[in-house]
């Protein structure tokens, strides 16, 4: 269960860090190209939708970040 408050408290730290400084914060660009390149195949794909793609791409850049 170690693992699982180390991750949920480096994603709190990092929604919080990317909530302060914005642009300036490291994790701000990644998450915003993953949410860029989502809505992009959510606009391409049928079975997937604009808003749906946004936010898998999102979560996905999310992720990548916080799992380092």
């Amino acid at each position: 269960m170690n693992d699982r408050d180390d991750l949920a408290t480096r994603a709190k730290d990092e929604i919080s860090g990317m909530a302060k400084q914005g642009l300036a914060h490291p994790s701000t660009k990644p998450v915003l190209t993953g949410m860029a390149i989502g809505a992009v195949a959510g606009a391409v794909l049928p079975v997937v939708s604009l808003p749906l793609g946004l936010a898998v791409g999102a979560g996905i850049a999310f992720w990548k970040r916080i799992n380092r």
